[in-house]
């Protein structure tokens, strides 16, 4: 059986290639005068070279994934692939265990990912905190073992056109491994310079041939993760009492507190890294002649537990629970106050089966189902709920000491849950110079917020009837870091999609190859629309081509955008603030004035260069422009403040019983201008071995033209600027860098060899309390890696190897103070306990990583 990836339901005149190199990425345009078999995202034209590409496509292999040292996926990709973003931030809840992609400074929900060239499932969490990404949920792209891949193909323009909903920035296709035979088992550990981070790995993969002309490949990972931390001491007096005896400006701990003052674990209870992380994740590809066709599927499994801090809960940080509930004053549920911690158990499965056959020699018909979805399900752990607190000692008579012993210290929060089903019919054609594709797509989409423990959400001081306080303390509800969902708040949504397409290309000349394609999709919630896509390779001469496109595109709301609702307790400098997310069809939103969702409509122009300068030397250059309407977003967390004097805010307000309401509109148009520069050189012969050499940069400007405010309701009256804030327009304009250059040098010589990379982070600016940019920084990788036989290599990976950190933070003065710890030691004063950014930060903070490892091929 001669076994090759099936296609996609829509075909594009994309083609791809393997990549021949181990060094990064590159359109592998130089090996001519090569004939490379048409894969999953290209044409079904057969002997079509990588040179008649309208697009610019990049191929990750294997070797280059595993040489940046990493073991997440979405950290390979960032290592190597300039126009991917994988940012980091820290104390913002579920974006801690899950972080945000993105593809050319776009939201990580505007970029599809594909496994095998099927739609992969988003995942349930969508980012309603403030980091990269806010207001979207994108893809999991570390439930997907690394091992398990044979190659990553990035295809960098919109195409929506072809592949329906989210591909507005481009598409990542993951092809796994398709071997019928052989395969490796590894093992690394590693840890950071500071010496935490302590990172085992383990990958096992191997390939099994099934009847005469089948193969079944199967791949298992285990990665354990410890957390990180690089939080500064709080500078606040934490116990009370604090007085500025010498007049120095700093204060010093009172008599009764000072021992605990000085060395309790309030002063460096804060925990702001990478979450400690455990996956077990699993694989599955399969293929086998049946009959006239060949029946071909494939199956994943990860799941993940993570365990994040919040923000520490200061001894006197009692949240309405003053001295006269405790009779020492201090927090009732730890004395030394405590760090809330969220746990999360991420489950992700996928599965997909598909039969293709050949009606004629010319005619293909490919008809497939897949299946996936991820769950998340949070529990709150070494916390409490201070409303309780005051209904063990008013309600049940109970003393200070035995509210402490009784009082729970961990609930579940919540559960989320995504799926996704589509059906795919796609069928192709051959005539001549002229490839055609059509076909249909079913889809159904679902989504589920299951609600929490009732501990994890009420509020025991508060009438459930009348609303008023029960006890003289009215202490805050829920408990503390992270905040339960109640079942009024319980969503269990789903939507279906139809969609038909056509797409064609023809070779007009032997050097001209035009392309087009038109996609027809119906959606549940708001209706049908229509997209196109235009594409052209010319060839000018035998080393030089120009290609461009040209497509309309869309992305409809999600799911989670649209039905996502919860109320939590949010930290601020001032203190806790009770925050309402609600759904776009609830009351409070109507009453508000925002309109129904709709979808995001854009058009993406793109223009590139290849020049293939020598057999081994070559240049693409690709510049592109993308605008978006009616980009979706969350809009600013509305306060009484913010009322324009009708008292129309201030009433939904008080109707929900929050202090501040968000919700998700469409906030923005956009424009995106950026270019694409990959250049290769592979072949140079050094000191007897051999060296590959990529360079590879992105720059990207995206820039906010327009905010929309709704024309009727409470915020119709509103500044702009209120409901789309300052904050909310930075995370979309510069909270990712706005250039990346990449250069990497591959070398072989014998049983020796060494990949060496230097990543260049461009500059990026954070609004916080006040706006900050951040200088660009230059990151040094390194692999080392020795055969000591045929089959058995020992290697060192070095990440970040000269321990380049972002600059520290001056934007923020959160838990910051002058406290003198003890006489003559004010340097234990800090501005802020936040010593990074934990908004944003592109390549994280950790420092540099380094690791051992042991791999063994069979």
């Amino acid at each position: 059986m001669q076994r090759i990836a099936r296609p996609l339901p829509f075909v594009f005149s994309a083609l791809f290639l393997p990549f021949c190199s181990a060094a990064t990425l590159a359109q592998s345009v130089a090996d001519e005068p090569r004939v490379e078999e048409v894969l999953i995202l290209g044409s079904r034209a057969p002997g079509r070279t990588a040179g008649d590409l309208p697009v610019p496509v990049d191929v990750l292999n294997p070797e280059t994934l595993a040489s940046t040292g990493q073991t997440e996926l979405g950290r390979m990709l960032q290592a190597v692939a300039p126009s991917f973003n994988f940012s980091s931030s820290s104390v913002s809840d579920g974006t801690d265990a899950l972080r945000p992609a993105t593809l050319r400074g776009l939201g990580p929900d505007q970029t599809l990912v594909l496994i095998n060239g099927k739609r992969r499932h988003q995942a349930s969490l969508v980012h309603i905190n403030t980091s990269v990404g806010r207001g979207t949920a994108g893809t999991d792209m570390n439930a997907i073992p690394a091992a398990a891949i044979g190659r990553v193909e990035i295809l960098r323009d919109g195409a929506a056109a072809q592949y329906g909903s989210d591909a507005i920035a481009g598409i990542i296709n993951i092809v796994l491994k398709d071997a019928s035979a052989g395969g490796q088992v590894s093992g690394s550990y590693g840890q950071t310079a500071e010496g935490d981070g302590e990172t085992l790995n383990l990958d096992a993969n191997h390939g099994f041939a099934l009847g005469d002309d089948g193969f079944i490949n199967l791949t298992a990972n285990l990665r354990d993760r410890g957390y990180t931390n690089r939080a500064d001491p709080q500078g606040l007096c934490l116990y009370g009492g604090c007085v500025d005896s010498d007049g120095n400006g700093y204060l010093e701990p009172s008599a009764e507190f000072t021992e605990r003052e000085i060395n309790g674990p309030a002063r460096d209870g804060f925990r702001i890294g990478d979450a400690d992380s455990t996956q077990y994740a699993f694989a599955l590809n399969a293929g086998l002649d049946l009959g006239p066709g060949e029946l071909y599927g494939f199956a994943t499994y990860s799941s993940r537990e993570n365990a994040s801090g919040a923000f520490y809960r200061n001894p006197t940080g009692t949240n309405g629970v003053d001295g006269a509930l405790l009779s020492d004053g201090l927090n009732p549920v730890d004395a030394d106050g405590f760090l809330p911690i969220i746990a999360s158990q991420i489950d992700d499965v996928s599965a997909s089966v598909g039969y293709a056959l050949d009606l004629t020699a010319r005619t293909n018909l490919d008809i497939a189902y897949t299946y996936g979805e991820n769950t998340i399900d949070y529990t709150t752990e070494n916390s409490g709920n201070y409303s309780y607190a005051n209904y063990l000692r008013y309600q049940n008579g109970l003393s200070d000491s035995e509210v402490r012993e009784q009082m729970p210290r961990a609930a579940k929060a919540y559960g989320l849950a995504l799926d996704l089903q589509t059906l795919n019919l796609n069928l192709t054609h051959t005539a001549g110079d002229l490839n055609l594709a059509l076909g249909a797509e079913w889809r159904r989409d679902g989504y589920a917020i299951m609600a929490g423990e009732r501990y994890a959400w009420d509020d025991y001081d508060t009438d459930p009837d009348t609303g008023e306080a029960l006890y003289p303390q009215d202490a805050g509800g829920a408990i503390q870091g992270f905040n339960g969902i109640a079942p009024a708040s319980a969503v269990d949504e789903s939507r279906q999609v139809m969609s038909v397409f056509v797409d064609g290309e023809y070779q007009l000349t032997d050097n001209w190859l035009v392309s087009a394609a038109v996609r027809w999709d119906d959606y549940d919630g708001f209706g049908d629309t229509l997209n196109y896509k235009l594409a052209s390779n010319f060839h000018l001469t035998e080393q030089l081509s120009l290609r461009g496109a040209f497509s309309t595109g869309f992305r409809a709301p999600s799911m989670q955008q649209l039905y996502f609702n919860n109320i939590s307790t949010q930290i601020r400098d001032n203190g806790a603030v009770t925050v309402g997310t609600f759904r776009n069809d609830s009351n409070v939103v109507r009453a508000l004035g925002v309109p129904e969702l709709s979808e995001e409509q854009s058009e993406n122009i793109s223009l590139g260069l290849v020049a293939r300068l020598s057999s081994q030397l070559s240049v693409t250059v690709d510049v592109y422009a993308i605008d978006i309407e009616d980009r979706i977003a969350i809009s600013n967390q509305l306060t009484a403040e913010d009322d324009p004097g009708d008292g129309l805010l201030q009433a939904a307000l008080n109707e929900a019983n929050v202090a501040a309401a968000q919700f998700f509109l469409n906030g923005a148009d956009t424009e995106t201008r950026g270019v694409d520069v990959v250049a290769t050189y592979n072949g140079l012969n050094v000191l007897g071995g051999n060296l590959d050499i990529t360079f590879a940069g992105n720059y990207t400007d995206t820039e906010v033209t327009s905010t929309y405010v709704p024309q009727g309701g409470a915020i119709a009256s509103l500044d702009p600027s209120v409901v789309f804030s300052e904050q909310d327009i930075s995370i979309i304009e510069s909270w990712q860098p706005e250039d990346r250059l990449a250069l990497t040098g591959d070398y072989r010589r014998g049983d020796f060899s060494a990949t060496l990379s230097f990543n260049r982070y461009g500059e990026y600016t954070v609004v916080d309390s006040s706006a900050q940019t951040y200088s660009a920084e230059l990151l040094t990788d390194l692999r080392l890696g020795y055969d000591l036989t045929e089959s058995l290599e020992l290697y060192f990976t070095g990440h970040n190897i000269f321990d380049v950190t972002p600059d520290e933070v001056t934007n923020t003065s959160s838990r910051g103070g002058l406290f003198e710890s003890a006489p003559g030691a004010e340097d234990m004063a800090s501005d802020t306990v936040f010593r990074y950014s934990r908004r944003s930060a592109p390549f994280g903070f950790n420092g540099a990583l380094y690791s051992v490892g042991i791999s063994v091929r069979f």
